[in-house]
């Protein structure tokens, strides 16, 4: 019989929790140790000791470890598992700069480690569907992808601002749902809560195919809404990954004999299809993704080579807010 994968977790805040919860639960896996010189303050992991770092879970016998600490603490903790050669998904951003990012991925491909990052968007049920219809040519050429991602700011956050934080699970997302990557971003970002860093964001973006895009993201506003929209040639599909409805509005066929409003609309409205899908946890899959690529198949993780472009991506939206220029990939 096949021994279960040892899995190790250190940070067990906002996010860690959840982690624990889908760690207990995946086939194959035992969750044996976890980390956090804070404790436990959500009882995430009743029944095992808190260790008080890295080191002490690697002590402990582990295959691979989650890391869910602050962002600023990454590099730290992910290559002190790389040097004992133990596997690592890596909550999103990969770090907190390109450098960091760029040597967490080096050591990681040179150790023959598996590494991954916590782009639990891309395990949304409505944005694998959508993936995938794209992929068969629903929407035929891809003009234009636009995200928005709003909500009120999470008291947890204190090490980043609202780029790092979630603008990168949209420039991750789109470069994963148009199979291409950024050309050239466009940043503007603004201060309106008295905190160090950017707390609202809006980008613009070219793919190294052409699609143009768009970004509108804060901790401003007092609802919170998570939507993609990719438009092509044969109509539009609409995500909306809170409730993980996916649908597609299709260019009408019909011919529109109001002149005056064909020239105006430029397509016809057409059927418009709120898909069925199957709604899986995206972090389950996201788990079940991380283990399969461990015991051999890593076609569904998000590779640290990835997490390095976003973080490219990342750092070049800032470097346009910080000097008012458009900058290239």
């Amino acid at each position: 019989m096949t021994k279960n994968l040892r899995a190790g977790l250190i940070g067990l805040g906002m996010m860690g929790r959840h982690h624990a919860r889908n760690l207990r639960a995946l086939e194959g896996v035992d969750l044996v140790a976890v980390a956090d010189p804070g404790g436990d303050l959500h009882g995430a992991a009743s029944g095992l000791d808190v260790l008080p770092d890295a080191r002490s879970l690697i002590e402990a016998g582990i295959d691979y470890a989650v890391v869910a600490v602050p962002t600023q603490f990454h590099r730290e903790v992910a290559l002190t598992f790389a040097e004992a050669g133990v596997h690592c998904l890596v909550e999103k951003p990969l770090a907190f700069d390109i450098d960091e990012a760029e040597e967490i991925a080096r050591v990681f491909d040179a150790a023959g480690l598996i590494g991954a990052v916590g782009y639990i968007e891309r395990y949304n049920p409505a944005l694998q569907e959508m993936r995938s219809r794209i992929a068969d040519g629903q929407l035929g050429q891809i003009y234009q992808i636009s995200t928005r991602r709003q909500g009120t700011f999470p008291d947890r956050i204190h090490d980043v601002g609202v780029v790092k934080d979630l603008a990168t699970h949209d420039l991750d997302l789109t470069t994963w749902v148009a199979q291409s990557p950024y050309a050239t971003v466009s940043g503007m970002s603004t201060r309106r809560s008295g905190r160090e860093h950017e707390d609202m964001v809006s980008i613009a973006g070219r793919l190294a195919d052409g699609t143009i895009t768009n970004h509108m993201v804060n901790w401003l506003s007092p609802f919170k809404e998570r939507v993609t929209v990719v438009t092509g040639e044969k109509g539009a599909l609409v995500s909306d990954t809170i409730k993980a409805d996916l649908t597609f509005h299709a260019n009408g066929r019909a011919a529109n004999v109001w002149e005056t409003m064909a020239s105006f609309r430029g397509v016809s409205e057409g059927d418009a299809v709120r898909y069925a899908l199957q709604r899986t946890e995206p972090l389950r899959s996201e788990h079940q993704a991380f283990r399969d690529a461990i015991l051999g198949d890593p076609s569904g993780i998000v590779t640290m080579r990835e997490g390095l472009h976003t973080a490219r991506v990342v750092g070049a939206v800032l470097e346009s807010e910080r000097t008012g220029n458009t900058v290239s990939l």
